[in-house]
């Protein structure tokens, strides 16, 4: 994956370099745009970068309260909103992540550390589950991206 990663890297550097920079941040936005889409559906089909499923949840008493029971709700599900997982592009870079307090949580998630769910509650040691990651599919898209830009500036 690294490789293959480096390899495209390589292959784009000198095409780049031959792009004003509006027109550079112009395709970098698109391609981050590309990207973080690719990553929330990622996220909500629940699934790490190597498509693997993510590490079920922690089994839990639904029913909590007299009369009222829970549903089950997907993980991460805010955090793969726009407004959690932001995307920054200019001329140099693209980058996609999460920022401030949802940035520690998911780094909690991305590398199974421990932490605690609420200030009282004792320390988990939670399941890794990456929340980011390239996959082959983005890889291609960030090529298809590139050349469609191209040859049809």
């Amino acid at each position: 994956m690294t490789d293959r990663l480096e390899t495209l890297e390589d292959w784009a550097a000198g095409l780049l370099g031959q792009l004003e920079p509006a027109a550079r941040n112009k395709l970098a936005r698109s391609v981050g745009r590309a990207l973080r889409r690719s990553q929330q559906r990622r996220i909500l089909a629940q699934q790490n970068p190597d498509g693997s499923r993510y590490a079920p949840r922690k089994q839990r008493n639904l029913r909590g309260k007299r009369g009222r029971v829970k549903r089950k709700v997907k993980m991460f599900q805010k955090l793969r909103t726009a407004s959690f997982l932001q995307m920054h592009g200019d001329s140099n870079a693209i980058s996609v992540g999460f920022t401030g307090r949802v940035a520690r949580i998911a780094k909690v998630h991305q590398h199974g550390l421990k932490d605690r769910a609420e200030p009282t509650a004792p320390d988990t040691t939670y399941q890794s589950r990456a929340l980011l990651g390239f996959t082959e599919m983005d890889l291609d898209l960030i090529r298809d991206s590139l050349l469609h830009h191209f040859m049809f500036p």
